[in-house]
């Protein structure tokens, strides 16, 4: 991580993190879905709040933006262009590029539909905040999107360097690697992430960065195409799931929808 900033996440709700950006004065928050969390941090860090960055409309993600507002009239908010979400004030499109000043940190935009139609994600300097497109060894539902719009999100966020580090927005990994041991059992990198997260839990700290390599490795949503998936889809199926990756995919989307 560059040494000119840290990012450390926000609990909030039952499981969302929210990620503060800082350099021990100014701050950026990602997804701030309540505000309260996030000023009770800037309280204590005696930060000062430069702007916000929106990956998507639902309420857990943008729920604080107008408060965050109130208190810091004159607030940057970043947000994507194709969803209508109170409070934004730059709206951007794919290949966009920002700087949360004075961080020194540039991100560019990446739209990645498929749990809403608009979702974007932002990546710079080997950090990935994805919302809830990408989550460790998953991904996240299909609400608005279509299966091969969410496959083709994954895609391209899985062709990333292997080092980028994963900020997504809900602590769901170790149901999630669970998950993925059913579907990949013989899988040594699910067994030892397994072990490793439910570690972490156990004493309170969060799983997450996740690594792209790490899910290039393990997570099946974006392995679709690996024959070691096979034998658990056609169980699952009752039938053979064919070699086609998009229809593997949409298979182990629906599974996972049902646990």
């Amino acid at each position: 991580m560059p040494n000119s900033f840290s990012i450390v996440p926000i609990p909030a709700f039952a499981d969302n993190y929210l990620w503060l950006v800082h350099n021990d004065r100014k701050a950026w928050i990602v997804d701030p879905g309540e505000a309260s969390p996030v000023l009770t941090a800037l309280q204590r860090g005696h930060l000062e709040l430069e702007g916000i960055l929106l990956t998507h409309h639902h309420a857990d993600h943008c729920g604080g933006v107008a408060e965050l507002r109130a208190h810091f009239p004159g607030l940057t908010v970043y947000g994507p262009a194709a969803e209508a979400i109170p409070g934004t004030t730059h709206p951007l499109r794919a290949g966009d590029e920002i700087s949360l000043t004075p961080l020194g940190l540039t991100l560019t935009v990446l739209e990645v539909p498929g749990h809403t139609l608009g979702h974007v994600a932002y990546l710079g300097q080997d950090c990935l905040f994805c919302g809830d497109t990408l989550f460790a060894a998953g991904c996240g539902r299909i609400f608005e999107g279509t299966p091969a719009q969410m496959f083709h999100s994954l895609a391209q966020l899985a062709a990333l360097p292997d080092e980028t580090a994963v900020y997504c927005a809900h602590e769901y990994t170790v149901s999630n690697l669970a998950f993925a041991a059913r579907v990949d059992p013989h899988n040594p990198e699910l067994q030892d992430w397994a072990r490793e997260a439910r570690a972490q839990r156990a004493r309170g700290e969060p799983t997450l960065p996740s690594r792209i390599g790490r899910e290039r490795r393990a997570n099946p949503f974006l392995r679709s195409a690996d024959a070691a998936l096979t034998p658990a889809l056609d169980h699952y199926l009752g039938h053979p799931v064919g070699t086609d990756p998009l229809t593997r995919f949409t298979v182990l989307r629906a599974w996972k929808n049902q646990c």
